[in-house]
């Protein structure tokens, strides 16, 4: 099968989001279970085919880059390198694939599936964009269409009519217990929609100390709205992968997730739990389908969104729960064994030539 994966990051330790490391614990995993998985994603990948979706060795040529309705160079090169994945599906892969997986945020593998000689199974993980909205509308498709979450799955349903919703999971080896007890923790992208200053607004009120962990993408961002907090209750690690972030996750006494936009899922949720470690967030997107599963509330307290106060009062009670019961939990609805068993289902029957339901509609305007 092929993998098409994000184009904005590799796909390699250490994950600079959740959607790189969902995509490198899918091929994983369904390499571990016998499959021959071709994976397509940005330049410095581990594992991929040679062909890239972004980074590649392509550039307009000098006449080109002089006509003045060029569009930025970023735009054509990401467009030029979709465009030779496809086509490398279509030619030199033809005969190793019998469906690809479309992870890609990019408009073209939906607007051009129907000239792949397999079928194609796209995941939504983002709320809608203009460029994927704008290729359904378009024409484009996929065979079928599965989501990280309902919430998720209901943003999409003016496009989409039906996605299965296939919650997104972790590794329970990587993703080991941890004995908790230290300070409260954040981790993630350290940029604006993520809102880490909140967290430390929160873990503040709270008189408790707030490690920080993650890349600082936004410098402007991190200037004005962490940097000031650092050694005043506030420790920056780094940006940290691997073992080194799971055993930072699982030393912590609870999580803090603070997204400041429709989260889709919120991966760092599910790997917190997974190492034991409760989570409190702020209820925005499809967070609450990850804190509050079928079991009950053992993973973690959802707060109103933005209501910096409701988390920090949140964080003792949070301290307070049975880690094993947080851990038992992530275990029942959260792991990458169920998660991908899930995908291999999906893709299987695609593969096969399953009947692809009529799932995507044009928008009205």
């Amino acid at each position: 099968m092929a993998l098409l994966g994000p184009s904005s990051y590799p796909i390699a330790e250490p994950y600079l989001g959740g959607l790189e490391s969902f995509v490198g614990g899918l091929a994983d995993g369904l390499r571990a279970r016998g499959h021959r998985v071709l994976l397509f994603a940005a330049a410095g990948s581990a594992g991929a085919q040679p062909e890239v979706l972004a980074g590649g060795d392509w550039r307009p040529d000098e006449l080109s880059r002089a006509d003045p309705s060029m569009p930025a160079e970023a735009f054509l090169r990401e467009h030029h390198a979709h465009l030779h994945v496809l086509d490398a599906l279509r030619t030199t892969y033809a005969g190793e694939v019998d469906v690809v997986h479309n992870n890609s945020l990019h408009y073209l593998p939906l607007s051009l599936s129907s000239t792949l000689p397999v079928p194609m199974v796209t995941t939504l993980h983002t709320p809608p964009t203009p460029w994927l909205t704008s290729a359904l509308s378009a024409g484009g498709s996929s065979h079928s269409f599965t989501a990280v979450s309902r919430f998720t799955a209901r943003q999409w349903e003016p496009w989409v009519p039906h996605a299965d919703v296939l919650h997104n999971g972790v590794d329970p080896a990587r993703w080991a217990p941890g004995p908790g007890g230290g300070g409260v923790l954040w981790f993630g992208r350290i940029v604006r929609e993520k809102a880490p200053h909140l967290a430390i607004a929160a873990a503040a009120a709270a008189g408790r100390h707030l490690d920080l962990v993650g890349p600082a993408l936004d410098a402007g961002y991190f200037a004005a709205e962490i940097a000031p907090h650092l050694g005043r209750g506030v420790t920056w690690h780094g940006h940290l992968g691997g073992r080194s972030l799971a055993e930072a996750v699982g030393r912590a006494g609870a999580v803090l997730v603070t997204p400041a936009w429709d989260e889709p899922f919120g991966l760092v949720a599910a790997e917190a739990a997974m190492c034991g470690t409760p989570v409190v967030s702020f209820d925005r997107g499809g967070i609450s389908e990850v804190l509050r599963p079928h079991v009950g509330e053992q993973i973690g307290i959802v707060v109103a969104d933005g209501d910096v106060d409701a988390m920090a009062a949140a964080i003792a009670p949070a301290r307070a729960m049975d880690r094993a019961a947080v851990r038992a939990a992530a275990l029942s609805h959260l792991s990458a064994h169920t998660m991908i068993g899930r995908y291999e289902t999906v893709l299987r029957a695609a593969a096969a030539g399953g009947p692809a339901t009529d799932q995507v509609r044009v928008a009205a305007s």
